[in-house]
């Protein structure tokens, strides 16, 4: 795979109990199925082998025996694939028996690491035939003429732009309070496995699914997880195959359980993006005592083209010296080439928007609670009973007005106090003007109506501009005399100017600098306008009066506009922000990748066209990813300058915490990457 993802599998074969022939046929048979899909480490369950219900018969030496013939055949008849397979075994050492788990590539051992914790409990009386891997003596053990590594202090690493590394555990190994994994990944691990055997009772795959989830979010990294299925022994319990790939505390892929036929889930762990996570993360290594581990070198196959960097056949003697030194390069990074790779996995085209309505309606009342706080905050800390919002009747504004009245109703300050303004230009048509009058009197707000034309013909006079030529002047003139309409009216009221823009406007720089720029309390700063429309129906439908829901349904169909030039001929709407910077979903896609996890230009594209497949062509996607670099870089002063307010999710772009940049940075390598 390409631009960090790295391609996994949870297998449950069909199996028999003490049948270690037909159980690695059965395994053979998977691991050829999940090379053709282009997995490159695929995970089996414990003792998948011999089955993990034998019993007393792990006490028959003809059944060791007879597991290390097995693990050789399963090699040999694997040593063409560069897929690594991890697959679990019963291993004598040191006059030691230990439940173990084998990792395999292209037909050698690569290391064999032993279960930690032997459950000695009820149903799970393992202590009765192996021990500890913490027990062992020696750190290699010989197989089929070669020493290989044995111990519970193997990673296995494979060299690369993102150093894939991955750990092993067994089962148990999960359950107790700090699992191996921890350490694991605290040595650099980016995916663990679990290779277990955990039967079914009433509850439990809730428990299992919510503790392989929680574990990949406190190691920040991918988990893998297959169980035993429903052909083991069933003589007192039953197993159901249930196996499970996580990352980062989010659920990429669960299987059904109980099926009689074997069963492989498949998708794809973004090392990229933990690697990312755990860098920011300053306090991930804080806890990490030292342990020393033994890293194993592997190839990660699959890897066929050089993720993040564009490598041209033209490249200079230092270029040439770079690409000497990466490792897993074969090909050019092609642009095209992002389209015809698809993965296993979803990409949200939509990231700050949950996809299921009622986690969507839970997403958006904590915000809003987030958002009254904030000003409920500021408004008893200046002592000031007034605000002043400017309301042109599109979202945005909507919005903040629904947070102040809120606000204002937490306090017990009567909404008259809100002074809501709306200031018809030359670029008003009669759509939002109607709207904006209905919203503020159905919010029960004092209604203020300033037109702005003769002032802004006034300015136009004093600095000599012709008001024929609408360029950026004859626009900004409009928002600086709102703004300025707005500051005066809050001083001459003892009040504050809320702020009506948003996330997105503030990632491109789509604002007049000290003009709709500037407020005084800032309650949409942090909300991207993908999910504006979003809150603004939850209000409707869940904190507003029927009213005010009304004219909220009205507004949410009314296009994005900041309506600075003259509606056309029949009063329509003739500016529509997207159709200048370009559709708010790919921006807010765009943005969120880049900040949130630092993906580089090629790897937002990439996302962008597994995300938007159907929707944009390769060539769009492209052209606005262009623009949105452009725009992001060359309009971090406006944001070098913002007013206060609440960060409600995990991007924010104030300049005083989450996104400190230089307001002169260049954003020519990002440019030339996706050149």
């Amino acid at each position: 795979m390409d631009y960090g993802f790295v391609k996994v599998a949870a297998a449950v074969p069909e199996l028999k109990v003490a049948g270690c022939g037909f159980n690695t046929g059965k395994i053979i048979e998977m691991i050829m199925e999940a090379s053709e899909a282009g997995v490159q480490l695929v995970a089996f369950p414990e003792l998948s082998l011999t089955a993990y219900s034998c019993g007393d018969l792990f006490h028959q030496q003809l059944l060791l025996r007879e597991a290390l013939s097995q693990l050789k055949l399963l090699a040999e008849s694997t040593n063409t694939l560069d897929i690594v397979i991890l697959v679990g075994l019963p291993v004598l050492l040191d006059n030691q028996q230990f439940n173990c788990a084998a990792v395999l590539q292209k037909g050698e051992i690569l290391g064999v690491v032993p279960k930690t914790y032997i459950p000695g409990y009820k149903e799970f009386y393992e202590e009765r035939w192996f021990t500890s891997g913490n027990n062992a003596i020696s750190d290699e053990i010989e197989l089929f003429g070669k020493q290989v590594p044995f111990g519970t202090d193997l990673l296995f690493e494979a060299a690369g732009q993102y150093n894939v590394c991955f750990g092993v555990e067994i089962c148990e190994d999960l359950w107790v309070p700090i699992p191996p994994s921890s350490y694991q990944a605290l040595a650099g691990a980016a995916i663990l496995f679990n290779l277990s055997a955990s039967n079914e009772i009433i509850g439990k795959y809730e428990y299992r699914r919510e503790l392989v989830r929680q574990q990949s979010g406190k190691c920040i990294a991918g988990y893998v997880y297959t169980s035993a299925g429903v052909h083991e022994s069933t003589t007192d319990i039953v197993y159901g195959g249930h196996a499970l790939i996580a990352e980062n505390g989010g659920l990429l892929c669960e299987s059904e359980r109980f099926l009689r036929a074997g069963s492989m889930i498949i998708s794809e762990i973004d090392v990229q993006k933990l690697q990312n996570d755990r860098i920011k993360n300053t306090s991930f290594m804080e806890g990490f005592p030292g342990h020393s581990f033994r890293k194993i070198g592997f190839r990660l196959g699959g890897s066929e083209h050089m993720d993040s960097i564009s490598i041209k056949t033209t490249a200079s003697a230092k270029d040439t010296t770079l690409i000497k030194d990466m490792a897993n390069i074969k090909d050019t990074v092609q642009i095209g080439d992002t389209a015809s790779v698809r993965l296993t996995r979803h990409i949200d085209p939509h990231p700050f928007v949950p996809p299921d309505e009622s986690a969507r309606d839970i997403r958006c009342s904590e915000i809003f609670a987030i958002q009254t706080a904030g000003l409920a905050k500021r408004l008893e800390h200046t002592g000031m009973e007034a605000a002043v919002v400017g309301i042109s009747g599109g979202l945005d504004s909507t919005l903040a007005l629904l947070v102040t009245a809120k606000t204002f109703d937490m306090l017990n300050i009567p909404r008259n106090k809100i002074i809501a303004v709306t200031m018809p230009g030359f670029g008003t048509t009669d759509t939002t003007y109607q709207n904006a009058l209905e919203l503020i009197r159905s919010i029960g707000a004092e209604l203020r109506e300033i037109n702005i034309k003769k002032a802004c013909m006034q300015h136009f006079s004093d600095i000599g501009h012709d008001p024929s030529i609408h360029d950026v002047t004859y626009e900004n003139v409009q928002a600086r005399e709102r703004t300025q309409i707005l500051m005066d009216i809050a001083n001459k009221h003892s009040g504050l100017v809320i702020g009506t823009g948003d996330l997105s406007e503030l990632a491109l720089g789509w604002c007049t600098y000290n003009g709709d720029h500037m407020s005084m309390y800032s309650v949409n700063c942090s909300i991207p306008k993908t999910l504006v429309k979003y809150l603004v129906r939850w209000a409707a439908d869940n904190v507003t009066e029927q009213k005010s829901a009304d004219v909220l349904l009205r507004i949410l169909d009314t296009p994005i506009t900041p309506e600075l030039l003259p509606p056309d001929e029949n009063g329509r709407i003739q500016q529509k922000t997207e159709d200048i910077v370009g559709p708010y979903e790919l921006h807010d896609f765009f943005l969120y990748h880049t900040l949130r996890y630092g993906a580089p230009p090629l790897k937002v594209l990439f996302l962008a066209q597994q995300a938007f497949n159907g929707s944009y062509s390769a060539g769009e996607i492209k052209s606005w990813l262009k623009a949105f670099y452009k725009r992001f870089f060359s309009q971090q002063f406006k944001r070098s300058c913002l007013p206060d307010g609440p960060k409600v999710g995990t991007i924010s772009l104030s300049p005083r915490g989450d996104w400190r940049m230089p307001s002169d940075a260049s954003a020519e390598l990002w440019l030339k990457e996706l050149e």
